[in-house]
Order: structure tokens, then C-alpha cells, then sequence
């Protein structure tokens, strides 16, 4: 095969660029990915050659500095790469999200995009941070095709050509950048290794020339990192640096995680398991097509996968760690995973403790598990909807903000119960796009005048997850837009006895708006909940709330249209106007604009889009004009 020249896939060029023409507050990370990378490689042809003896081989990463030429090599005897393969992985960004990517490095602040680069999987790149020019050269294990050399500046192209490797493997030559240099000492790299990479349980060989006494040039073997498996040793002897930096080996981040749990499980099953929750929510836990699970599966200490959707559910899926069980066969397949009672048990341990640790961390640091909630209470949420079997521990560890509470300052639903009054029957919530929305709904009137506090829903999840949640501790969930509210004895006396006098009074212009609204409503009748306000729209106890038919909307699903009833304040003097009008004269053109209006400003209220704004603003510029007319006359 004679040298080709390919072009680069745009998003790689535009990659390339963020990387070599940005400054970076910490270029050390080139070094871990590459390394990480490395140890990637040896996992996976060591799985292979559980079942291909011929593939076995004493698994090692070297790192080669070399002063005279400038460069650094890390090689590896790993799983290499076919031709196509290097293509895909390096010419390519194959991945969905790639935009949504970029995007994300634009505009993130430059010393977190070495992290990101590593989050998305793409680490190689990295190195063009400290590289003028790279060479790699990969041969596939047990393929028949030749060891391929990959050239590149990082520029617009790359170039391929046969090399005459023997191993598999991959070995990556870095020509260092003169400002970068430091790179080339010793103890810089050893540094590097010890802060990122202590844990890989490969041997890191650092290969340097050492003058003897009659100035000849020997190299010189040391292995760098301690190849200690950190989650096999017991928690007393770990100190908490140990446990944060093996953190940055898992994650690719350099802040510290919120917290870290140390588990082993005994009995009908075996297993040990290292596991953190992050302080912040990494990006790619919103785009799910190109997350995976955060969990590394080991067995007897033999790297199995990095993605085993059965280890944990998928609302846990932003814990990272890693797992090593003593009861799973070596030689399952990937594909066995998911439904094999052991990783059944290991995921039903594994989800109790971490709810378990989520509790502690709730009462015992409240302003810590705040910020928790802040970045994950939406995958905690999804837990309460999809896990059934943990779902009341899960709704313990839910947060909202409420009515009573200052602005950003949560309350759990049980904080909630225990401070209702004696004569609240029910859990109020109400649900829509903002606090200060919220906080002006009409519907929320006769709640306040008796002080009883709302819960705020602003999440548009949170509507989803509370059809799960019928109830807390024998008092039910109610939504203040919907159905009747569950009154005291002589609070529902006194309502009633209102409501009644109301219809009597009123019965013919109620029947009128029925008649003349009944295309938009479903009912028109007086309300217990309206203090203030003349008007509202209130939902039956089944029906999707008007956020919820706004979230279906924005997602271009289509839902039947939901006719709501129309609340009227019996004590607002509307009311009565509206009722002398219709009965000096029940043929008034003006009635039927006048119920029209009442409709269109009970859609205001709520946030709808009015049917017709324009007429809707030459009703209101005549009712204006009439009523100047009034004042002058007056």
C-alpha cells in the first residue's frame, strides 16, 4: 500500500483547532488520556484472550522520552487497529452529538476543555496541545493485515502508509512543541502518572537514557505507578487524595467528586465497589445517545466492559466507579450481561447503598445535598417514576421550592407535612414555567387567605413524576389548578352557602356564558378558589395541566384539545355588572363581546396565547374610550 493522504472529517478539524490554537491552564492531561487510552487497549485484548490463548503476553505501557529528537513515545501491546478502525476512530468523530459537542467547547471557559475532550472519548486530540507533529503506528491483534502509520501536524489532513511493526499494539510519537519540552524530564512525567494514573493496573514503564561513568548511553527501566487496585484495598488505608485522584482517572475532571462510597458486599454475593457522585452534572448526561454507563465492570480483577446498562438503572447513571465481582464467569459474554442474576444482585445492593448514602447525605449536610439536587434531582426524579421498588425512599430525597420559602431555598415533601396546619387536608402543588408565574396565579388565592403553603412545580418533569405519587403519608397530592379543594368543615360550610346564593342569584347569566362559551369550555360555575381575581380555568382531577399540554407542544406532539371549566369570583363586582347588563337587556350585542373578553383574560392568566389578540386589543381600546367618556361626563 503506497502513502495516502486523507482529509479530516470537519468536526475533527474544527476539534483540532479549538485544541492547538487555545491556551490551556493545564496541558499535563495530554499525557493521561494518551495513557488511559493505552490501558483501554490492553483490557480489551486481554478479554480476548481469555478465549485466545495465542494473545496472551505480559500487558505493559511504555513511556519513551527522548531529549535528542524532542519527542515522547507511549506505546502499548493492546488490542491495536485495523486500518478501517484507525480511520473511524481517529479521522472521525463517529458519534451522535458531535455539534452539540462542540458547541460545548466554544463555549466553555478554556481551562475545562481538556476535560471535556476526555469526557467525549476523544482524548487522542489532546495531545496536540504539546504536539507540532504526531506518529502512530497500530497493528491489530490477530489480524493478518499489516501494522499501519498514521502521520499528522494537525492540520486539514493525515497521512497512512504500511509499517513494518511486529506486536500488536499502539505506539504514538508526540514531536513536542519548543515551549513544551518539560515534558522530556523524568521527573515531570513521573509526576503526571502518580497525580493521574497511579491506578491503572498495567505497568507503566518509564524508559530513559541514564550516562554511565565512561559517558556511554544505557536506558534505563523503572515501572512509575503502583498498580495497586484501589477499590480492593480497605477504606482505613486510602487517604482522600488517593480517592480523588483515582476520581480524575474515571471521570476526566479535576475538581473533586461530591462524594465517594466504599463498598464491599459478602454472602450470595461477592463483590467490592468504588463509587462517586459528581459536585457537578458532566454535559453528556443530556445527550443519551452517546453517554454510557458510568460503572467499569472487573471480575477477579479482569476488565470485563465500561458499559453494562444492567449494573445500575438508568436514572443513576451519572455515579461513576467501578465494580469487581468474584462470582461472575470470566468468559460471559457482554451480551449476557444485562440479565444475569449476578449483575441483578450487584444492581439491587449497589442502588440500596447509594440511596442509602443520598439519605446521609440529606440530614447530615443539607446545604451539600442542595447542590446535589440542583444537578441530578432530575435523574432522582426519573428514579421515583421508573423504580418501583425504591420509589418512596426516592420521593424522601425530592426538593421543591414552595410559596412560603424564599427564592432557590428547597423543602422535601415531608418538611412540607409536618408543618401544615391542622385544618389542610391536602399536599398543594401547582405547576408551570417560572416562580414568578406562579406566584400570580389566581388559582393560588383562597390558598393564600388561609396560609397554606404550595409546592412549585417549575421542572417540567416534575407533572410526570407525580402521577407516581398519588399521595405522601396518607394525605394526597393536589394540583390547585384542578378539580374542588378538600375543605374543613366550616370552611366548606361557609363556601357552600356562598356558592349556592351565588347560582341563585346569577343562574341566568351562568346559563348565557354556557351557551356562548361552549365551543372553549366544558362548565362555567362559581369558584371556592378565587379571592381577587374575576376569573380562572381549572382543570378536572385527570385532565393534563396547561403546562403539561405546553411541554407536549414544544415537543410536536399532538394532543386532543383540552376544554377546561371556567371559574367565576362570586364577590367580584363583574359578576354583578355582567348580570344587571343581561337583565335590562339579554339581546346586548355587548354580552356575547363581553363573555368572549372574560374567556380571553381567564387564557391570560394562565400564559395561553390568546385566539385572536387583535380583537381582544380593540375591545379593551373601546372599553378604555367608554370609560374616559364616563369620567368626563362624571
Amino acid at each position: 500500500m503506497s502513502e495516502e493522504t486523507r482529509k479530516f472529517q470537519t468536526e475533527v478539524q474544527e476539534l483540532l483547532n479549538l485544541v492547538i490554537h487555545s491556551l490551556y491552564s493545564n496541558k499535563d492531561i495530554f499525557l493521561r488520556e494518551l495513557i488511559a487510552n493505552a490501558a483501554d487497549a490492553i483490557d480489551k485484548v486481554r478479554f480476548e484472550s481469555l478465549t485466545n490463548s495465542a494473545l496472551k503476553s505480559d500487558w505493559r505501557i511504555t513511556i519513551e522520552p527522548d531529549k535528542a529528537r524532542g519527542t515522547i513515545r507511549i506505546s502499548d501491546n493492546g488490542i491495536g487497529m485495523t486500518r478501517n478502525e484507525l480511520i473511524e476512530n481517529i479521522g472521525t468523530i463517529a458519534k451522535s452529538g458531535t455539534r452539540e459537542y462542540l458547541a460545548q467547547l466554544k463555549t466553555s471557559d478554556s481551562k475545562n476543555i481538556p476535560e471535556l475532550i476526555g469526557q467525549f472519548g476523544v482524548g487522542f486530540y489532546s495531545a496536540f496541545m504539546v504536539a507540532d507533529k504526531i506518529e502512530l503506528v497500530t497493528k491489530r491483534a490477530g489480524s493478518d493485515e499489516k501494522a499501519i502509520r498514521w502521520t499528522s501536524k494537525g492540520e486539514s489532513s493525515y497521512t497512512i502508509d504500511e509499517s513494518d511493526a511486529i506486536e500488536h499494539g499502539t505506539s504514538i510519537t508526540v514531536h513536542l512543541k519548543p515551549d513544551c519540552k518539560t515534558y522530556l524530564e523524568d521527573w515531570k512525567l513521573k509526576e503526571i502518572v502518580k497525580k493521574y494514573s497511579d491506578f491503572i493496573e498495567h505497568p507503566i514503564i518509564l524508559i530513559s537514557v541514564k550516562k554511565k561513568k565512561d559517558e556511554s548511553s544505557v536506558p534505563e527501566m523503572e515501572t512509575i505507578n503502583s498498580m495497586k487496585a484501589i477499590w480492593l484495598r480497605t477504606a482505613n488505608e486510602i487517604t482522600d487524595e488517593e480517592y480523588k485522584q483515582f476520581y480524575g482517572h474515571l471521570s476526566h475532571f479535576d475538581t473533586d467528586p461530591l462524594l465517594h462510597i466504599h463498598y464491599s458486599a459478602e454472602g450470595t454475593s461477592e463483590f467490592r465497589a468504588l463509587l462517586y457522585i459528581p459536585t457537578k452534572a458532566p454535559f453528556e448526561l443530556l445527550m443519551p445517545d452517546q453517554h454510557k454507563t458510568g460503572l467499569h465492570l472487573y471480575i477477579k480483577r479482569v476488565f470485563i466492559t465500561d458499559n453494562c446498562p444492567g449494573i445500575l438503572p438508568e436514572y443513576l447513571r451519572f455515579v461513576k466507579g467501578v465494580v469487581d465481582s468474584s462470582d461472575l464467569p470470566l468468559n460471559i459474554s457482554r451480551e449476557m450481561l444485562q440479565d444475569n442474576p449476578g449483575i441483578l444482585k450487584i444492581n439491587k445492593n449497589l442502588v440500596r447503598k447509594i440511596i442509602s448514602e443520598l439519605k446521609n447525605l440529606f440530614e447530615k449536610d443539607r446545604t451539600k445535598y442542595d447542590s446535589f439536587f440542583n444537578d441530578f434531582g432530575r435523574f432522582i426524579k426519573e428514579g421515583v417514576h421508573s423504580d418501583f421498588q425504591n420509589k418512596d425512599k426516592l420521593t424522601e430525597l425530592l426538593l421543591f421550592e414552595s410559596l412560603d420559602n424564599p427564592d432557590k431555598k428547597l423543602i422535601s415533601i415531608k418538611e412540607y407535612a409536618d408543618k401544615m396546619p391542622a385544618d389542610q387536608k391536602e399536599i398543594y402543588y401547582i405547576s408551570g414555567e417560572s416562580r414568578e408565574v406562579l406566584e400570580k396565579s389566581p388559582h393560588l388565592e383562597f390558598l393564600r387567605s388561609k396560609k397554606f403553603d404550595v409546592l412549585l412545580m417549575t421542572d417540567p418533569i416534575d407533572e410526570w413524576i407525580l402521577q407516581s405519587i398519588p399521595e405522601y403519608s396518607g394525605r394526597k397530592l393536589k394540583s390547585a389548578g384542578k378539580g374542588d379543594f378538600e375543605l374543613d368543615e366550616k370552611t366548606k360550610s361557609e363556601k357552600d352557602d356562598k356558592t349556592k346564593k351565588a347560582v341563585e342569584e346569577h343562574k341566568t347569566l351562568i346559563e348565557f356564558l354556557k351557551k356562548q362559551l361552549e365551543k372553549d369550555v366544558r362548565d362555567v360555575r362559581f369558584s371556592t378558589r378565587l379571592t381577587e381575581s374575576p376569573c380562572c380555568l381549572v382543570g378536572g382531577e385527570n385532565d393534563p395541566s396547561i403546562q403539561m399540554e405546553k411541554i407536549f407542544k414544544a415537543m410536536n406532539r399532538e394532543i386532543p384539545k383540552m376544554k377546561r371549566i371556567l371559574e367565576l369570583n362570586p364577590d367580584h363586582p363583574l359578576v354583578e355588572s355582567l348580570q344587571g347588563l343581561y337583565n335590562r337587556n339579554s339581546s346586548d350585542p355587548k354580552l356575547a363581546e363581553f363573555a368572549e373578553m372574560l374567556y380571553d383574560q381567564a387564557l391570560l392568566t394562565e400564559g395561553i396565547p390568546l385566539p385572536d389578540p387583535l380583537k381582544f386589543s380593540k375591545r379593551v381600546a373601546m372599553l378604555m374610550v367608554d370609560g374616559i367618556k364616563g369620567t368626563s361626563k362624571g
